[in-house]
């Protein structure tokens, strides 16, 4: 399948699992067992569940430790419907964040009695060229800009915020020229957000053709194969592409580790 490829930054794609396991048990009692319900002739069962805490201020602490671990990675990657995508030139930072995450984890595993914390990192790399990955990720930054479109058409002030903030997150991803057309995108959101806190309904009415057209020219490049299976054309973009640092290689990074089975967060 033919597919544009100029739209994708080299990068990571970052899976994190943790848990937090021990110090809490459960008790399940019965309090009516399975029966017909004659009213409805579908089998009924009633128990009740009781959670017990050992060392509550532990739990708490084992709590904080994990957001931390967490928070760590997050903090240097952007979330996506696929999962934490990290762009090449972040690489160090991110092998840094994994081994302060880990020790995070470590430190209080050391001086817990009842609870241990787990941390489970797993990389791989996405290439420039990787057809699916590119798919994938346009397909998420189109879904963001209908999404601001609709918003505006609403007057959603808060949809198209939020929507507008994920675009430019994920836009990280990518290359400066698709960068840039997601920077207008945002920018005439923002600014019809903008236009409707202020002025009100009336004048978001008036401001809602011309910033979901204008959003919809920055989409198309976006979009998949037209109905003859040829790549659509990116539209010319007058703002400039934004400044960004060179993607510098790094080696291998073998962060996988294999673990036990482990509640997912």
């Amino acid at each position: 399948m033919a597919l544009n490829t100029s739209t994708l930054r080299p990068g990571f794609l970052v899976s994190v699992k943790t848990s937090v396991r021990g110090n809490v048990s459960y008790q399940k009692q019965e309090i009516e067992g399975a029966h017909i319900d004659e009213a409805t002739g579908a089998q009924k069962a009633r128990w009740e569940t009781s959670r017990f805490i050992a060392d509550p201020a532990e739990q708490e602490a084992a709590s904080r430790a994990r957001s931390k671990a967490q928070g760590l990675i997050r903090a240097i990657c952007t979330q996506s419907a696929f999962g934490l995508l990290c762009p090449e030139n972040e690489g160090e930072k991110l092998e840094k964040a994994i081994v302060a995450a880990r020790v995070t984890a470590d430190e209080f595993n050391a001086t817990a009695k009842l609870t241990r914390v787990s941390i489970y990192i797993m990389t791989g790399r996405i290439a420039p060229d990787d057809v699916e990955a590119i798919k994938a990720i346009n397909s998420e930054v189109s879904e963001l800009m209908e999404r601001m479109q609709a918003s505006i058409a609403k007057m959603d002030v808060k949809g198209i915020r939020e929507a507008a903030s994920k675009a430019k997150e994920i836009g990280s991803m990518l290359t400066a020229d698709s960068q840039a057309r997601v920077q207008i995108a945002v920018d005439t959101a923002r600014a019809a957000a903008t236009q409707i806190v202020k002025a009100g309904e009336v004048a978001g009415l008036e401001i809602d053709q011309i910033a979901i057209a204008k959003i919809t020219e920055m989409r198309t490049a976006f979009l998949d194969l037209d109905g003859e299976g040829k790549p659509i054309q990116a539209p010319t973009a007058s703002a400039a592409a934004l400044d960004f640092e060179p993607a510098k290689p790094i080696g291998p990074v073998s962060f996988i580790e294999k673990s036990q089975p482990a509640e997912i967060d």
